[in-house]
């Protein structure tokens, strides 16, 4: 049980970015390595109040990684063939009959998005918003222009 948490928290911090933020705030008091904590309790109520929405808001991003995460693990536990079929990368070990990893599924989604997109309809706002925002020189492996999107 412990090597499954291990791995999981692994996946988390390397495929999905879960623990990789953080959240700072620009009235924070800066201090040194090894300084130790910050000293709440000298600090005014309105500091209190900023100090509890960044916590709040580092562990709602913490929750939507690992909802994230745990839909990868879905994807590739109930569409193992798809995944596979969409995976245009390279293992040197695979196992086509066992459910690949969230690695594997974060990969197949990136190569799988271009043909997401060309099957929503043309007036779908999705797309639109997409093809309103995309760059060819960021998205090499999406060779779409919005042209091609939009008409």
């Amino acid at each position: 049980m412990a090597l499954q948490i291990e791995v999981s928290f692994k996946a988390a911090i390397h495929t999905v970015g879960t623990y990789a933020y953080h959240f700072w705030m620009r009235d924070m008091t800066p201090l040194r390595r090894r300084d130790g904590d910050q000293y709440l309790h000298s600090k005014n109520e309105l500091y209190h109040v900023q100090v509890r929405r960044k916590v709040a808001a580092y562990e709602r991003y913490i929750q939507v990684g690992l909802i994230f995460q745990g839909l990868l693990r879905y994807l590739a536990v109930f569409y193992h063939r798809d995944v596979w079929r969409f995976f245009g990368g390279w293992l040197r070990t695979t196992n086509h009959s066992a459910p690949p990893s969230e690695l594997v599924v974060a990969h197949a989604l990136r190569e799988a998005f271009p043909y997401f997109l060309l099957s929503l309809p043309k007036t779908d706002s999705f797309k639109k918003f997409i093809a309103s925002r995309l760059t060819p020189e960021r998205c090499r492996n999406l060779c779409l222009t919005e042209s091609k999107l939009t008409a």
